[in-house]
């Protein structure tokens, strides 16, 4: 017989035996950010814009992160962590300061977030699962545009780090020749990449941190063939298959000819706000349309504008002055792609309310495309537009060489044939190209059905097109405005797989969602996206999701 000491033994080891097992996927407790409290007196760690280490105030310890934005740029600090795999995952942060966003996403995890509306020191929080694919995250922290700094501390990322492996081989590896000196190439790299290797011909060239690079001192008429691998602290990945290129002849190109049926729009950008910055030779050829972002207003002038580079712009690419820029002009358009200069953004101030301001716009971008050798006008005010002298302005600017006119009103002001963007568009019709209404930062609105939709999903699309389409607008004038990665906006973003389900629910009417419309239009134009500059920090996902699509609608 077992002794009552003995079986009172075995019961509290078996107890404790059980305390111990953990259920797979579950996360135990243990914060992996690195550098979560900025104790260290710097970022390190961290990749951040418009932020810095400060002393006071703090939420613990003696250091915390000060994040001011500016301009386009909402001061975002990321930091990227190796995670499991099919893991129970909660993340944190004290902040402090008006509209303070947490999120998280990554590899097979789409991106979560919250915010914090006021002062004082709020913990933020978030509990996700992580997908069979996920094997790293990128945790972050910004502001908002126009709002003050916000402070944060105390970041935290609880459950068990992943283990470092060697990088996949890069994907979707693409290069065209963008003179008869250059080529670009882009390609989408694994989560756990920290930079990339391009092969030429068999010979390492240039190791880039970013998922492209433009490809110099070619020799023209000549055939060239580039593999890229991924790296990071464990390893090389294997070279992706080998794409080759071609470079013209020199002075080759033919920069006339029309559009494409269905068409892929992008704005660049002539300024720096965190989005990788480009040349516009950089551009890929997959946008047909590059609206250059943006003209300025001219203080004292109503309606005048002008165009400068920015010198953030030039600091980043070590340089970028006016006369390059003109030749880059000159050589997408030699490539077919055409360029046209964007009036307005969120920032923009010009006003075109009477006929004086309406003569001095017209007059100065028929200025400026004679200057840059410009295809036409993109108009993209958000402060209010006033459509008569608006239209007057546009009609001179087409008759004097600006003959692509394209708007990007935002999704309010195509609510109805009332609003003053759809008038304008309406005035126009015979001579506007495009109309690539922002289907973002704009929560919920009415379809054409009167049912109530909201952003990020496919029946906001094509509810909403079919306002456009049903009241005036011919297919061929309507565009589809999305942002080009979760950056890119405030708030709409979804996938460039949802754009095309979109494009083909109202080309063919399939991939609908709930809402189907009643006809279908087979000669809807395209898409734009904000921003090219974006799309390449996100590996050109837009461009190369939608592009090669658009190329396969009626």
């Amino acid at each position: 017989m077992v002794s009552r000491t003995r079986r009172l033994l075995a019961a509290v080891s078996a107890a404790i035996a059980a305390l111990a097992l953990v259920p797979a996927g579950q996360a135990v407790a243990a914060n992996i950010v690195g550098n979560p409290g900025f104790e260290t007196g710097t970022l390190s760690g961290w990749s951040c814009t418009g932020a810095t280490v400060v002393s006071s105030p703090v939420r613990s310890g003696t250091k915390a992160l000060a994040g001011t934005p500016s301009g386009q740029d909402f001061a975002r600090c990321t930091q990227q962590i190796p995670v499991q795999p099919n893991t129970a995952y909660k993340l944190t942060a004290w902040v402090n300061g008006s509209y303070t966003y947490l999120g998280v996403n990554g590899n097979g995890l789409a991106d979560r977030n919250t915010w914090a509306p006021g002062t004082g020191w709020t913990q933020l929080s978030l509990d996700f699962t992580t997908a069979a694919s996920t094997s790293n995250v990128t945790v972050y922290l910004h502001g908002w545009y126009g709002q003050p700094t916000y402070y944060a501390d105390d970041v935290s990322l609880d459950g068990p780090g992943g283990t470092p492996t060697i990088p996949a081989a890069p994907t979707g590896l693409s290069a065209n020749a963008t003179s008869p000196t250059s080529a670009s190439l882009s390609w989408n790299g694994p989560s756990n990449a920290t930079s990339y290797r391009v092969y030429r011909n068999n010979q390492l060239v240039a190791s880039p941190t970013a998922s492209s690079y433009s490809d110099s001192g070619l020799t023209a008429e000549t055939t060239y063939s580039y593999q890229v691998s991924a790296v990071n602290s464990v390893g090389e990945s294997p070279r992706t298959t080998a794409v080759s290129v071609t470079t013209p002849p020199t002075g080759g190109g033919n920069p006339g000819g029309p559009l494409p049926k269905h068409v892929l729009t992008g704005y660049w950008q002539n300024f720096y706000n965190g989005a990788k910055a480009l040349r516009l030779a950089d551009v890929p050829t997959t946008y047909d349309i590059i609206a250059v972002s943006f003209a300025d207003a001219v203080a004292g002038r109503a309606g005048g504008v002008t165009f400068t580079l920015d010198s953030g712009l030039s600091s980043q690419l070590g340089g970028y002055t006016d006369a390059q820029f003109r030749q880059d002009v000159k050589t997408v358009q030699a490539r077919g792609q055409k360029v046209i200069i964007s009036v307005g953004g969120e920032k923009g101030t010009v006003v075109v309310g009477d006929n004086t301001a309406a003569t001095n716009f017209a007059n100065d971008i028929k200025s400026l495309i004679s200057t840059y050798g410009f295809d036409g006008v993109d108009i993209d005010l958000e402060n209010g537009i006033h459509p008569g002298p608006m239209a007057t302005a546009l009609r001179s600017i087409h008759a004097g060489g600006g003959k692509i006119i394209t708007m990007a009103p935002q999704t309010i002001d195509m609510q109805s044939t009332q609003a003053g963007y759809f008038q304008l568009a309406l005035s126009i019709k015979d001579i506007l190209t495009i109309v690539n209404m922002q289907y973002y930062n704009s929560g919920t609105m009415l379809g054409c059905d009167q049912g109530v939709y909201g952003q990020g999903t496919v029946n906001f699309l094509t509810a909403l097109a079919c306002i456009q389409l049903q009241n005036g607008l011919r297919p061929d004038q309507v565009g589809l405005g999305l942002p080009a990665s979760p950056s890119g906006a405030g708030g709409g973003y979804q996938s460039p797989s949802n754009v095309n389900n979109a494009l083909n629910c109202l080309a063919r009417g399939t991939n609908c969602g709930t809402f189907k419309p009643s006809t279908t239009w087979p000669g809807i134009r395209g898409a734009m996206t904000w921003s090219i500059n974006w799309d390449a920090s996100n590996g050109y996902q837009f461009a190369n999701t939608v592009a090669p699509h658009l190329d396969t609608l009626p």
